[in-house]
């Protein structure tokens, strides 16, 4: 279902928000930061995707990994950036980003951590159809853990891509649609282990790779990588894995624009 949203003036425009949802993360605000609190496992799961995101963008970029802001001089979107947990590491890295929510409570709480630990992100509270109006684009743009909460994932996805630069990338992680991952990603994590608050997820939102994959190859993008993610209780860390019956993130890229031929 996709929520129609009216300006000032009365003009309805299509909207990927669930207002629900937002309405659940921004009562949550005041948690983001807190490593052992209700976003613990978010905590816990950055360091795994913040290697995938780092690793990519370098090889694609042609960049030094291992250098000290190996994302100087790109342009980041971190779309439904919640209290920016990724956004102010990709700062850190040299890019010039910008984090966007639609709750303006978690934008708040972003822009306070971002002042206090000296580093520059532009937050926004806007949502991804609000940025694609007024033309904005950026070389990479990190759609985690957001298409299992929007209302419209095709209309989204359509969005986010119609932003990324000729030759930029998107990540996009999220949870797939299988028993496996009702059980583990939702009855385990958040009704037995207690690790997210109930009602996090839903299970018909979950979001299987085929039902990414065809927004973004409409889109004009290609799918250059995928992978599975996976909890391992020995080492209390996440980890890459082939399996992406649960938690999985995929990449893909908008090809270079043609040069122009001259005669």
């Amino acid at each position: 279902m996709t929520i129609a949203a009216e300006d000032k003036n009365g003009d309805s425009r299509q909207s990927s928000i669930d207002q629900a949802e937002v309405d659940r993360f921004s009562a949550l605000a005041r948690e983001w930061w807190n490593p052992t609190g209700k976003f613990k496992p978010l905590h816990k799961f950055n360091p795994v995707r913040l290697t995938y995101i780092r690793d990519q963008a370098s090889l694609h970029f042609g960049r030094d990994a291992r250098s000290s802001k190996p994302l100087q001089g790109l342009r980041v979107l971190d779309i439904g950036c919640g209290g920016g947990l990724l956004s102010e590491p990709m700062a850190r890295m040299g890019a010039e980003v910008v984090g966007a929510d639609a709750s303006a409570t978690n934008i708040e709480v972003a822009k306070i951590h971002a002042a206090q630990s000296g580093v520059s992100v532009d937050y926004r509270a806007v949502t991804a159809e609000q940025l694609a109006a007024e033309g904005e684009t950026f070389d990479i743009i990190l759609n985690m853990e957001v298409v299992e909460h929007v209302s419209d994932v095709n209309f989204f996805m359509t969005t986010c891509a119609s932003m990324v630069r000729p030759g930029g990338l998107m990540f996009v992680a999220t949870i797939n649609r299988t028993l496996k991952a009702g059980a583990l990603a939702i009855v385990g994590a958040e009704y037995v282990l207690r690790w997210l608050p109930k009602g996090t997820h839903q299970y018909e939102k979950l979001v299987r790779p085929e039902e990414l994959q065809r927004p973004i190859e409409a889109s004009g993008m290609n799918l250059i990588d995928r992978t599975g993610v996976f909890y391992s209780p020995l080492s209390d860390s996440w980890n890459l894995s082939r399996d992406m019956d649960v938690n999985y993130m995929v990449l893909a890229e908008r090809p270079k624009a043609a040069a122009a031929s001259t005669i």
